[in-house]
């Protein structure tokens, strides 16, 4: 079954928002603070907005939480059903549960979550209000409300107050995070952090920085490197757990970048981490694809790889059809779609031998493979370590570049991006779509102004995001 993910709620116009926050459940990272004396202990707002990025059934994924111990806690996760669920919980007895019916599946798409609460409300059902993108979920497979004037637990004086777990090691959030606000005695509508766009009728972000956030509020823009719990409101600033500088993102809800695909992964040997842009190959070939298909304009792309000699590495481009993605990659006669430079030297493109093998430079060690795609006139070309092979020179011209197949004429008419694991497994594949989860050390951005490569981007060509897509997809 072929993919098609669109890029999510990103918005153009209006508020930009730089910077978000990628968590790694892998990693243990989360941020915490330790809450004083609340400026109101029934009514509170916890809004952000967050890009899921791990769609496997056995994992929870927490937004916020405090937990004092087992018996009394609250938080907000995506469940491993992938619906949304609120919990409150006091001694035995769950005061406050909402479980949405709908579920939120799509690993490219950003969500705005608020949840609201007001314990001082007659009417149980508006003592906590759930919003997503800008709309009050109202349908819940279970809806339990606290009693009226129920002090909020994590709004507590001596609670700690957690983004990205409850409190404890389990559940933590896989994902990004940006725009995350926590306000102290109010409760507010999602009209306070965000607008539907006048023309596409998408919820966008607005700015924040004047709301009254109170006393345990805070304001995350994660614009800071060097301390991605910096309280933007001037309060004290969250800890930091494990968090580093490279998980400052610019992939954010106006401008969202591509992953990898853990939809498609075609086969299930491959492991997907730090925001979907590590594959770690398993003991057998893998070969996810990206988020993001791709039918027009210039394209570049990077992607370290741990050995580039080893097995059967590979990056390249797949119409993800019918056939195996695996025989686009190799000289095989599965009669794919693609085209792939493999770490023996070769490319091959639609199941057949384009450069034979030795024609590219392999090499020891760790490598960063680039790509140009250019489908305005369906051509290809890679680097490696920023010298392009066979005598190419995007920048120039295409010249000597690969000829491909158009996507109007291929099996769906677009390439994703695709990497190929080797058969030798432990090899790490780590994609850089202009938002890494690697260190760069030199920089450098598309002419837009968009992405962070380690090698010159060639002219014309774009970092894969919606604000290029917008203009040039």
């Amino acid at each position: 079954m072929v993919s098609f993910i669109l890029p999510g709620n990103s918005a153009s116009g209006g508020f930009d928002v730089a910077n978000s926050c990628r968590f790694d459940r892998g990693s243990t990272d989360f941020l915490n603070k330790t809450l004083g004396t609340p400026t109101n202990v029934d009514k509170a707002t916890f809004s952000t907005w967050v890009k899921f990025t791990d769609t496997s059934s056995g994992n929870d994924a927490t937004l916020f939480g405090v937990l004092a111990d087992g018996n009394n806690t609250t938080y907000i996760q995506l469940l491993g059903s992938k619906v949304i669920r609120l919990n409150m919980r006091e001694s035995t007895s769950y005061i406050g549960v909402l479980t949405t019916n709908r579920v939120f599946r799509d690993p490219s798409a950003w969500y705005h979550i608020v949840v609201a609460f007001d314990t001082t409300q007659g009417t149980d059902s508006n003592r906590i209000k759930l919003y997503i993108n800008g709309v009050q979920e109202t349908s819940f497979s279970t809806a339990t409300y606290p009693s009226q004037n129920t002090d909020l637990r994590f709004n507590t004086s001596g609670q700690v107050f957690n983004i990205g777990r409850r409190g404890d090691s389990v559940n933590l959030l896989d994902g990004y995070l940006a725009e995350t606000v926590f306000i102290d005695g109010q409760q507010l509508t999602p009209t306070s952090f965000g607008e539907f766009d006048e023309d596409s009728g998408i919820w966008k972000p607005i700015d924040v920085s004047g709301l009254t956030f109170g006393n345990n509020g805070f304001y995350l823009d994660y614009e800071d490197s060097g301390n991605l719990g910096n309280d933007k409101n001037g309060g004290t600033d969250l800890t930091v757990n494990n968090l580093t500088a490279i998980d400052q993102t610019t992939d954010t809800c106006t401008n969202n970048f591509a992953t990898m695909n853990p939809l498609d992964l075609h086969f299930t040997n491959d492991t997907l981490s730090e925001g979907n842009l590590l594959v770690t190959n398993g003991a057998n070939y893998g070969f996810p694809i990206s988020t993001f298909g791709l039918s027009s304009g210039k394209w570049y792309f990077e992607c370290q790889t741990s050995s580039w000699t080893s097995g059967d590495l590979a990056v390249g481009i797949s119409a993800r059809g019918s056939d195996a993605i695996g025989d686009e990659f190799s000289n095989n006669t599965g009669g794919g779609k693609g085209y792939g430079f493999r770490s023996n030297g070769g490319v091959y493109g639609n199941s057949a031998t384009i450069v034979g093998a030795g024609g590219y430079t392999t090499g020891s060690g760790t490598h960063i493979i680039g790509m140009a795609l250019n489908l305005d006139d369906n051509k290809l070309a890679f680097s490696v370590n920023g010298t392009w092979q066979g005598s190419t020179d995007p920048d120039s011209g295409t010249t000597n570049m690969i000829s491909i197949e158009a996507s109007s004429t291929n099996d769906t008419g677009v390439y994703f991006i695709a990497l190929s694991g080797a058969n030798s497994g432990a090899q790490t594949m780590n994609a850089n779509f202009g938002s890494p989860a690697f260190s760069i050390s030199s920089g450098n951005a598309d002419g837009n102004g968009y992405g962070n490569f380690e090698y010159a981007v060639p002219t014309g060509y774009h970092s894969i995001c919606t604000k290029n897509l917008a203009e040039y997809g």
